[in-house]
Order: structure tokens, then C-alpha cells, then sequence
């Protein structure tokens, strides 16, 4: 990876892209810095700690800090990423949206401009909720009729800014820009993450117990890592074979290929619907101020991811149980909307290729399906390992970090996507040079 950054360095056009990359980099980070105004910013760090609980860290992972701290980028790229979930979901069940997946770049523009459309409205709707909370809580410092609209416009258009720059960085920079923006915003969390492992497990104790301690943290961190890359890169190839056809005076086909299934097909979506299923209830109750007792509590105890391996609540495991179970049933849905074992079959029975010893048809479908159903539960097991990693070391050790296994995945499948990018872009430009001399 390294060799390949500083080989693309050389290269001007890359080096401007990733130059104008890293510009836009910075201006997202100062952007979360600038506080929002109209509200009591410390009060409301502290409203979003007991409303939110545990999705609290998912958002300030997500959005690095900007929606903790509360700034002018609060939402950030997050209502994109709903919105483009939605919007690929909503094109399995809506024809003239698939259509429109299907009507090359054409469609894919009207697709990303109802994309926008569907941010801004997400962004504004966020935005009302948030200030409604907040004159609930008594955190505003202005008028409810000035800080209304105040606080909708500023978010709205913070959020509108952030998905320009991401696009600005697709069509300028290097990689895809949202993913590189939420990569950053991610990583921007983590200094702080270690910095409390440090404070928590390793300054003042002496040097044995420091360096077990460090030695620990560094093996989790590192065994996490590679667990994720291979749960991204991990692919299962089912063999392809063309007959042969006569054209003209020559046989030609009857050469073999593979259909790639990549094990971990829903990325991290099912760890994310899971997650916020499960912070529903508690920011429902938080926002609307509904009071609970007895059985109520209990509930938002069990399905507090901070408690689901604490010594004190083992009856929280209980939650950990629903949340494995969640993570499982989205992985075979998000699967089973966005991957279509019909239409791989009908291609390849209309190119004349099929599967060795499969008929073509019906049969062909069947074996897709039976393949898929067992390498999208080996990717949903690889998941639930990944995602209760940190939660576990949290709830037994005290471990509290902002960053989890969704986080890392992100990481990983972000890096390796535009590290993939910059070298086929290496590869023309050299194919490009040969052709041109």
C-alpha cells in the first residue's frame, strides 16, 4: 500500500487528486468545529448522552464528533447515507426507479439527484426533531420562533455542503467522496479512543502490568483488523463455462469464467439497521419525555448496548441475543433485495454459459440460491463476531470507545477501494503513455 502512494505521487494528475482531496478534507474538519448557534452547547452534549446512550458513539464515530459537539456539520454525511439506503432499497420495490438504475448514466444522474432530494428533506426533518428536543430541554438561548428555523437552515445546509464536498471529491479528488469523508470522520475519533485506553489501563501502573496492558489492546486491534479484511475480501467463486458456437469458419467460446460472491455481500448495513432498531425506543422515549418504570426500565436496560456484558445486568445478554438475531435476519433481507439469483441465471443462459454440472434455468437459480444462503450466513457469523468485539471489552473491562466493528469495517473497505482506484488509474495512464509514444 505504501509502495503504491508514493508510485501514484509521481504521477501529476493523481497527485493533484489527492492534493484537492486532502484541501477538502480539512475544510469538512474545521467545519465540525464551528458550534451551532442558538443552543447551550455543553447542556446539550449532556441532553444527547442520556437520550441517545449508546448511539450516541455510533454518531460521533460517524460524523467525527461534529453531532456531539453539536456543530454547523452535526448531521454530516449521515443523512446521505440513509437516504441512499432507502433509495436502493425503495428501486427492488418501485419499477421506474429500477428502470432507472438500469438506464445507464442517465438514469443513474436521476437516481442521485432524487438521492439529494431525499437528504435535504431527511436533513430537515432531523433538524426539526433535534430543536424540538431542545426547547423541550430548556437548552435554548433565543427565542423558540428564531431558533426553530435558525437551527433547521444551519443543519440542512451543513449537511447539503458536506455531500457537495463528497461529490466534489469524486469527480476532483481520489475514491468515492462520501466514503472518504465518513473514513476521515471516523478516524478523527480514534486518537481521542486511545488516548482513554491509555488513561483507563496503562498510566499509572508499573511497567509490567503497562506493557501486558498495551500488548493486549494492540493484539485486539490488530486481530480485529485482519478478521475484517478478510471477512471484505473474501470471495466465493462459483466456475462458469461458455459452449462453444460457430462463427464463420471458426469455433469460438467454451473459454471459463467464475461468478464472484463476495461473503460479507450486505457490508456493514446489517450492523447499522440492527443498531438503530435497537436506540428506537430509548430516543423515542428520551425525546418525548416519556416516563418509565419497572418493566419499561428493565427493557431499555436489556437493549443498552453498555450493559449487554456487564457483570452488573446479565440479563442483558438477553439483548445481545436479539441483536445477533437482527444482524442476521438484515443480512438475508438486504441480501435478498439487492442481489437477484434469477437474473444471473437468465444472463448466463442467454450468453450460453452454465454452471458444470448444473442445467441451465430453473436449476441454475436453485444452486445460486443455495450457495448464497450459506456464504450470506458465514458473512452475518463474520459480522457479529466484528461488532461485538468492542461491545464486549466495553461492558467486561470498561473498554469505552467511540469506534467499533462497523467503524473498521468501514475503514478497511474504504482504504482498499481507493488504493484499488489509484492503481488502475496508474494502469491507464501507463497504458496511456504507451499508446501516445
Amino acid at each position: 500500500m505504501f509502495k503504491t502512494l508514493v508510485n501514484a505521487l509521481k504521477v501529476k494528475e493523481i497527485r493533484r487528486g489527492l492534493l484537492f482531496t486532502f484541501f477538502i478534507m480539512v475544510v469538512v474538519r474545521l467545519g465540525s468545529l464551528i458550534p451551532l448557534p442558538g443552543i447551550d452547547n455543553v447542556a446539550v452534549q449532556q441532553y444527547l448522552e442520556q437520550t441517545l446512550g449508546e448511539s450516541n458513539s455510533f454518531l460521533a464515530s460517524f460524523t467525527g464528533g461534529s453531532f456531539t459537539q453539536m456543530t454547523i456539520f452535526a448531521l454530516n454525511v449521515t443523512p446521505y447515507i440513509t437516504s441512499s439506503i432507502i433509495i436502493q432499497l425503495l428501486t427492488i420495490a418501485i419499477p421506474a426507479l429500477e428502470e432507472m438504475q438500469k438506464d445507464g448514466d442517465d438514469g443513474r444522474k436521476k437516481l442521485q439527484a432524487i438521492t439529494r432530494y431525499v437528504t435535504i428533506l431527511l436533513s430537515v426533518v432531523e433538524g426539526l426533531g433535534l430543536a424540538i428536543g431542545f426547547e423541550r430541554g430548556h437548552y435554548l438561548t433565543i427565542k423558540p420562533a428564531f431558533a426553530f428555523p435558525l437551527i433547521i437552515v444551519v443543519l440542512t445546509t451543513g449537511s447539503a455542503f458536506v455531500m457537495w464536498l463528497g461529490e466534489k471529491i469524486t469527480e476532483f479528488g481520489v475514491g468515492n467522496g462520501i466514503s472518504i469523508i465518513l473514513l476521515v470522520n471516523i478516524i478523527s475519533r480514534i486518537p481521542a479512543d486511545l488516548n482513554g485506553l491509555y488513561i483507563k489501563f496503562i498510566k499509572g501502573n508499573d511497567i509490567v502490568d503497562q506493557v501486558i496492558a498495551g500488548a493486549i489492546i494492540l493484539a485486539v486491534i490488530v486481530a480485529t483488523v485482519v478478521l475484517v479484511i478478510l471477512l471484505q475480501e473474501g470471495v466465493r467463486k462459483i466456475p462458469v463455462q461458455h459452449a462453444q458456437k460457430v462463427q464463420g469458419r471458426r469455433m469460438v467460446g467454451g473459454q471459463g469464467s467464475f461468478i464472484p460472491l463476495q461473503v460479507n455481500t450486505s457490508n456493514v448495513i446489517p450492523v447499522i439497521f440492527a443498531s438503530s432498531i435497537l436506540s428506537v425506543p430509548a430516543v423515542v422515549i428520551n425525546l418525548f419525555g416519556i416516563k418509565t418504570s419497572g418493566t419499561g426500565a428493565a427493557i431499555l436496560r436489556v437493549i443498552n448496548q453498555r450493559n449487554w456484558f456487564s457483570k452488573a445486568y446479565p440479563i442483558a445478554l438477553i439483548g445481545v441475543l436479539i441483536y445477533v438475531l437482527l444482524i442476521v435476519f438484515f443480512a438475508y433481507f438486504y441480501t435478498a433485495v439487492t442481489f437477484n439469483p434469477m437474473e444471473i441465471a437468465n444472463n448466463l443462459k442467454r450468453s450460453g454459459g452454465f454452471i458444470p454440472g448444473i442445467r441451465p434455468g430453473k436449476p441454475t437459480q436453485d444452486y445460486i440460491n443455495k450457495i448464497l444462503n450459506y456464504i450470506v450466513f458465514v458473512g452475518a457469523c463474520g459480522l457479529i463476531i466484528v461488532a461485538l468485539i468492542p461491545i464486549f471489552f466495553n461492558g467486561w473491562f470498561g473498554a469505552d470507545v467511540s469506534f467499533g466493528g462497523t467503524s473498521l469495517i468501514i475503514i478497511v473497505g474504504v482504504v482498499i477501494e481507493t488504493i484499488k482506484q489509484i492503481e488502475s488509474r496508474m494502469i491507464v495512464r501507463n497504458y496511456s503513455g504507451f499508446l501516445t509514444d
